[in-house]
């Protein structure tokens, strides 16, 4: 083993992390202790700015500016009761992440001295410099302005001595330059469509929320062993490494107990969430090593959205404290599973029923049915949509290995969600629908209770798949911002469901009663839909000419399955929910291309850069070392002893030279292809070119180096290999 990797896995051994210990408290104690939410404002503000923004929150109605200054006055209070000492506006730029600029909460107070102030003025609205923040065209480089504007309907919170105060962004011009604003609009829309469609079954109903439920998957490596992996380090994934020889065949790490050095970061990670309202309930060992989920209780969509974010950084920070790195690229190893985000989405009124759930009548399956099928047909409608919406460089060495879902969007239903829509189709009139959502079962052994069976099983190589009372978007990458995959599929359903509506209208409208017309439209979609429902195996190669035959988005290219957002439906279907207008459409792909350029870009230059001065030198070191070993031999036996004894070295040194001029030849034919790229100016021809042109040599170069790392001497070879960074001590 190499000096280098001798010492960082020297250190590993020496880490001792160190958890924050709650002796004697509950959970409920402290949860949500840095968050501004209902119970401190009733605390912090007036009866009457209390009532006024709760309804801004409940009802959207709009807030006055003169109320801000009565919440910024709370806000400030308690939040310098708790020791913050700035504020920031907390937003989601084009990027995935957040942004964020501290000011204190400080003014001059014309004496000389200060005065800590906060007012409504600064909490509504600040003025970031937008200029280094993607835009897509929208703002030149040299035209800074941009805004943010506080979201009342996500709770402020303290992060360290800051409070954070979620706010959406845009431009000078009005544009949106984040995940927020569109997914507030999605959200809004999905809730007016759901909400007129709701009232055909149930006239209380007076508004739809939109939930989501996110599994977080992550890997976890030693900081040590990171750091002496320079690609992890500027990319987040090993670009080069032979597979180890136990990885995850034996799937005993899944489920399995939990390392103590994990459990130790994972209960630190659950109490910094708690203090920040983030309801994370679920933790456990996933199936590949080092590789773990956390999940939470379900939320409504934007608060869940900004609670994903929140638990990133989190992550990252308490991971630190603990000697590991997160990694949330979604393909940090080859050979083993990657990480996901799987969305769970559901919809709910304000009365208290799970619209995706099987009801307790006739008339509630009625509803269910409706929303379903409309659902099918929104995915089956925007599949290549709701694919662009969860694509990215880094997710595309996820999906279809190892256990993700396929780069096809198809719906998984089950059979008994399928028979109850297959009889349907082909039925006449207006009978009542039955749907059980979960059946009794009794096992041979009778010390064991009844087991509760769900309506559908579960299907891991779908990527959009029904699992009972929710849909769970299995196709999201880890790393991305959930909101990209929401807004699409939140906008999809709006437009399908407002569609649905108007043609049930129009048979009222002619003298059909309304359940048979409900029926009627009902019937239609669910043999309009059908090329989207698959229960079969994602994975295998008959499902992928199958999905061809049947119309769906085959696509494998990633900037070409941007294209799209930009597609004469799409721009239709954002534009008429006002989510998005047509030149943000165009921005953002700008953005998508452009971000795709560039992260295959770096990959490429440090690929290049560990193959030339990493790998090439220990080799040829290596095969000078045996050169001198054969020498040796022959001049001790100068006979054919001298052959047959150096005859392997010789084998070996051939393969070295053969396998090094190879990779040099192929770094030199990629830095060529990067250099073609590079001239082009259209982003997306760029994006295209860089994905058809550079990205296959990764796999080639990569061949070559993992076999070479079979070959040199163990402790010659520089990087931690997969056996040490896969399994923690």
């Amino acid at each position: 083993m190499s000096n280098l990797r001798f010492k960082a896995v020297e250190e590993a051994f020496k880490r001792k992390a160190v958890h924050v210990p709650v002796p004697g408290k509950k959970t409920s104690d402290y949860f949500g202790m840095y968050v501004f939410d209902r119970n401190q404002m009733r605390k912090y503000l007036s009866k009457e700015t209390l009532r006024v923004v709760l309804d801004a929150i409940d009802e959207g109605v709009p807030l006055e500016r003169n109320i801000a200054n009565h919440v910024a006055a709370g806000m400030r209070m308690w939040a310098m009761e708790m020791g913050a000492t700035h504020y920031t506006h907390w937003f989601h730029p084009l990027t995935d992440g957040t942004a964020e600029k501290h000011d204190a909460f400080i003014e001059p107070n014309g004496n000389g001295g200060m005065i800590e102030e906060f007012t409504g003025k600064l909490l509504a609205q600040q003025e970031p410099d937008a200029s280094s923040f993607p835009s897509g065209g929208i703002r030149n480089t040299f035209e800074a302005r941009g805004y943010t504007a506080w979201d009342p309907s996500s709770p402020a919170f303290i992060v360290d001595d800051t409070l954070c105060i979620p706010t959406i962004f845009i431009s000078y011009t009005g544009e949106s330059l984040d995940y927020k604003m569109p997914l507030l609009k999605a959200i809004q829309a999905v809730d007016k469509a759901a909400t007129d469609v709701c009232r055909l079954f149930d006239r209380n109903v007076r508004k739809v929320y939109s939930y989501l439920g996110w599994e977080q998957e992550y890997f976890l490596v030693d900081e040590a062993l990171y750091s002496a992996r320079p690609d992890l380090v500027l990319t987040e994934r090993t670009l080069m490494g032979h597979e180890s020889a136990k990885n995850q065949q034996l799937e005993d790490h899944y489920f399995g107990a939990i390392p103590t050095r994990v459990s130790a970061f994972m209960r630190e990670l659950e109490y910094e969430c708690y203090k920040l309202s983030v309801p994370v309930k679920t933790r456990h060992n996933e199936v590949a090593p080092n590789q773990f989920e956390v999940a939470p209780i379900y939320e409504e969509t934007n608060l869940a959205v900004d609670h994903n974010l929140l638990l990133m950084s989190t992550m990252k920070r308490v991971a630190e404290r603990h000697h590991f790195r997160v990694l949330l690229h979604e393909k940090p190893f080859k050979g083993i599973n990657g990480s996901g985000k799987h969305n769970n989405w559901s919809l709910g009124t304000d009365t208290g029923v799970n619209l995706l759930g099987p009801g307790r009548n006739a008339q509630e399956n009625l509803q269910f049915i409706t929303i379903l099928v409309n659902v099918l047909m929104a995915v089956y409608r925007n599949n290549a949509l709701l694919k662009a919406s969860i694509s990215s460089a880094t997710n595309a060495h996820r999906l279809g290995a190892n256990e993700a879902p396929p780069a096809i969007i198809s719906v998984f239903l089950g059979s008994q969600i399928s028979a109850v829509l297959d009889a349907l189709e082909t039925s006449e009139g207006t009978s009542p629908i039955r749907v059980t959502e979960k059946t009794g079962t009794r096992l041979s052994l009778t010390h064991v209770p009844e087991i509760l069976v769900d309506n559908t099983d579960r299907n891991r190589t779908s990527s959009f798949a029904f699992t009972g009372n929710r849909f769970e978007f299995r196709a999201v990458g880890s790393s991305a911002n959930c909101a990209s995959a929401m807004i699409a599929l939140n906008t999809s359903v709006a437009y399908q469901l407002k569609q649905f509506k108007t043609e049930v209208d129009g048979i009222i409208a002619m003298g059909g009663k309304k359940d048979e017309a409900i029926f009627t439209v009902i019937r239609k979609y669910i043999t309009e839909s059908k090329p989207v429902r698959f229960d079969g195996n994602g994975y295998s190669d008959e499902w992928k000419e199958e999905a061809l035959r049947r119309g769906l988005d085959c696509e494998t290219c990633v900037p070409v399955i941007y294209d799209a957002y930009l597609s004469e439906q799409s721009v239709k279907m954002f534009t008429a929910t006002s989510v998005l207008s047509e030149k943000e459409l165009h921005a953002r792909n700008e953005v998508k291309w452009d971000v795709y350029t560039k992260k295959v870009q770096i990959e490429a230059r440090v690929l290049g850069d560990l193959a030339m001065n990493h790998i090439i030198p220990v080799a040829t070191r290596y095969q000078g070392m045996l050169l001198d070993n054969v020498s040796k031999i022959r001049t001790l036996y100068n006979d054919d002893r001298a052959n047959k004894i150096s005859a392997q070295d010789f084998a070996l040194i051939e393969e070295i030279s053969e396998r090094t001029n190879i990779i040099k030849a192929k770094v030199d034919q990629m830095v060529e292809a990067r250099k073609v790229a590079n001239k082009i100016e259209n982003e997306r021809e760029k994006a295209v070119i860089y994905c058809n042109s550079v990205v296959p040599f990764f796999d080639e170069i990569r061949y070559h180096i993992d076999k070479l790392e079979l070959i040199v001497d163990n402790e010659m070879w520089t990087l931690p290999k997969y056996r040490e960074l896969l399994f923690l001590r």
